[in-house]
């Protein structure tokens, strides 16, 4: 033991000889490189007293160049707005779905009832996570899977496949058989209580296991806790129906009655071949091999649902099959690096819109596969992509998205990024089969790579 102690301090010392602590020497240097010129001086007096930094950055350059003209846009209306939640996914997975409901029934608008999916979606995960932490009750408590869960049992963020596997279960239903709440709208107070209560069922289901339960008692425990949740569900959002009457008027202005399930709208709504075979999800991850599918871990709703998975592509080939898509008038899943480069209020986003490099005299120059390793860029918003600008030959020089925050945000609720944009901070497409090559088809067919729940693409 002594011989282990003394070599672990002998390696402690060896590391600490080539460290570098902030010394008087090294303290003058770093102080004397910053030099007080008269441009410098009028910086520092501008952003003392201003917080907004982005308002300092804005490349006037870029005045006038980036419009919101598009020769290629699918045939959609109607913006929608998620308020403050993350259900950008959800949102962004119906919208997909809204023309062809307008289209069957003759209407000018609709939209989904996104409280009845985000009902079942957060009942979903809460059992998902329980499920998660039972298989994991033999694990130590700072088991790195473990700590995941229990870090954020339910979430109200996800992806297209989540979306897929709640509607698949349970429907889905107009949005005024099941209208929104103040809980659905602003969600963090209800999930605050429901990670509570998970926290709190999850460790007694431990408890349980370690003092040597059986089988059967730790899963009616478990579904004691699930009727609590759905009790908090149904307090703060209402309950879900199983069946509805839907009464709407169509573009002819006649008033028309349908009675039917979620299942069974949600059946009559969708393409036969709506399904992760024939709907793939695409991604450009430049971290890791092109052409290979990748599935991380638990990463669903539903217990018995798919995972996000996805097939790595290269940006010119996801932008040829998105363009094609379009050019069908079929609008797509997509998600993104929202924040970056971009102005909400007019609705545009590029790579050199902001320049924040230029008015600090700093270096900014990681390219995107740095930016995800480093954790400086992810997937932070989903929205629908409905529009692309091609030059003389055809090739992308913008495209358009439909978002989900309302009308009065970015350009009437559409935002335009621009086609250097699309390669820095798009990551993922839902799109169908028959817009990709054999190559790409092929590819999607392979047995995926499992990545850990608690890997960085989440």
């Amino acid at each position: 033991m002594k011989k282990i102690l003394f070599t672990l301090a002998t390696l402690l010392l060896i590391a600490g000889a080539g460290a570098q602590t902030i010394g008087q020497a090294e303290l003058q240097e770093i102080r004397g490189s910053f030099v007080k010129d008269a441009a410098t001086k009028a910086i520092q007096n501008a952003l003392t007293r201003d917080r907004d930094i982005k308002s300092f950055t804005y490349n006037h350059e870029k005045d006038g160049q980036i419009d919101h003209y598009f020769k290629y846009r699918c045939d959609v209306r109607g913006i929608t707005n998620q308020l403050s939640s993350g259900r950008c996914w959800m949102f962004t997975s119906m919208n997909v779905l809204r023309p062809t409901v307008m289209q069957k029934y003759e209407l000018r608008d609709f939209d989904f009832s996104h409280n009845y999916c985000f009902f079942w979606d957060q009942f979903e995960k809460a059992n998902l996570f329980l499920e998660n932490v039972i298989a994991t009750t033999d694990r130590d408590i700072t088991d790195r899977d473990v700590e995941f869960y229990f870090k954020a049992p339910v979430a109200d963020g996800g992806v297209w496949n989540l979306f897929w596997d709640i509607a698949e279960k349970y429907g889905v239903v107009p949005q005024s058989v099941m209208p929104e709440t103040e809980h659905s709208n602003n969600t963090a107070q209800l999930r605050g209580v429901l990670n509570e209560l998970l926290r709190t069922g999850g460790w007694h289901l431990r408890e349980m296991a370690a003092s040597g339960a059986k089988k059967k008692a730790i899963e009616a425990k478990k579904i004691e806790i699930m009727k609590e949740v759905y009790r908090v569900l149904a307090l703060c959002l209402g309950e879900p129906p199983t069946e509805f009457t839907w009464r709407y008027k169509d573009a002819k202005g006649e008033v028309k009655t349908l009675s039917m399930t979620p299942q069974e709208f949600y059946k009559s709504i969708v393409p036969a071949d709506y399904n992760p075979d024939s709907f793939i999800m695409i991604m450009n991850d430049p971290t890791r091999e092109y052409y290979k599918v990748y599935d991380i871990a638990s990463y669903r709703n539903t217990y018995e649902g798919i995972n996000w998975r996805y097939l790595n592509l290269p940006n010119d080939v996801i932008k040829k099959a998105a363009l094609a898509s379009i050019k069908d008038n079929t609008p797509l899943y997509i998600s993104c690096d929202v924040g970056k480069q971009s102005d909400r209020a007019k609705g545009i986003m590029d790579v050199d819109y902001y320049d924040y490099a230029s008015l600090f005299g700093i270096t900014l120059d990681m390219d995107k596969k740095a930016r995800i390793l480093t954790r400086q860029s992810g997937s932070s918003h989903a929205m629908t992509l409905i529009a692309c600008d091609t030059d003389e030959n055809d090739v992308p020089i913008k495209w358009e998205v439909e978002n989900s925050w309302g009308p009065a945000s970015g350009n009437h609720g559409y935002v335009t990024f621009t086609d250097a944009w699309f390669d820095a901070y798009l990551f993922r497409i839902v799109i169908h089969k028959k817009y990709l090559d054999d190559k790409v088809i092929k590819a999607a067919q392979q047995k995926p790579v499992q990545l850990p729940a608690w890997d960085y693409m989440f």
